[in-house]
């Protein structure tokens, strides 16, 4: 009876030395994909969007999900698909303002949704080869190129009873990320990034040219990041 719960401990300690020694294996294999999902508030700089200089400017919620291939211990490529909220601002304008608007034909309301998608590179400060001996904090940023969708309604007014209509426009951007992440675990990191979409278009609210910039998209998110398992081939 000994002899048989001998040879079952032995049995039983073999097999796990053998998994501790393929888990072991397994995280010695450099995970070079993450998966991130960010979440924050942002807002769009617009012709009326807003009084800027006074930072009386709606914020509204914007969502993003990406994809990174790193291919190099400084450098990863990143793709990201998102959607934010966006809206009018300028909610008691000057009658200077109001007969350019109504001069030009200019939206005096909207809201709607902007839809992005982009690519770029993305460099990391403090490299590292393998997911395991990543430092606990790093800093990257980024710079790249993407294609925007908005879906609006748009007014003419500001009257309460004001009509509105859809309208849409779908536009290039150069997008520009930096953030720090902090790591949480073997295979996750936690970050803070900030984002400016800075557009080919200043007729995404609608209102053309009364302000001397096009418009453009600011974003600030909390992003969850976790590295991918090794595909089997």
């Amino acid at each position: 009876m000994k002899t048989k719960l001998s040879i079952l401990l032995l049995v039983f300690l073999l097999s796990s030395m053998g998994l501790m020694a393929q888990n072991f294996y397994k995280e010695r294999i450099p995970k070079t994909e993450v998966l991130s999902i960010g979440v924050g508030p942002s807002f769009i700089y617009a012709d009326n969007g807003g009084t800027y200089r006074n930072f009386n400017f709606p914020w509204n919620p914007a969502a993003s999900i990406s994809y990174t291939k790193r291919f190099h211990p400084h450098w990863g490529l990143k793709a990201t698909g998102g959607v934010q909220w966006i809206e009018s601002g300028n909610r008691n304008p000057s009658q200077r303002v109001q007969d350019h608007w109504n001069l030009y034909g200019s939206a005096f309301q909207f809201n709607g949704h902007a839809f992005h998608a982009d690519v770029m590179p993305l460099f990391y400060l403090i490299p590292y080869v393998n997911h395991m001996n990543r430092s606990w904090v790093n800093l990257y940023a980024g710079l790249g190129l993407g294609i925007m969708h908005v879906e609006r309604q748009e007014a003419f007014s500001l009257e309460p009873d004001a009509q509105f209509r859809r309208a849409n426009i779908t536009t290039g951007y150069v997008p520009f990320r930096a953030g720090i992440s902090f790591r949480l675990g073997d295979l996750s990191d936690i970050a803070l990034e900030g984002t400016m979409l800075f557009t080919f278009s200043d007729n995404l609210d609608g209102n053309e040219n009364f302000n001397r910039f096009g418009d453009h998209l600011a974003q600030a998110q909390i992003v969850y990041k976790r590295f991918l398992a090794k595909r089997k081939k």
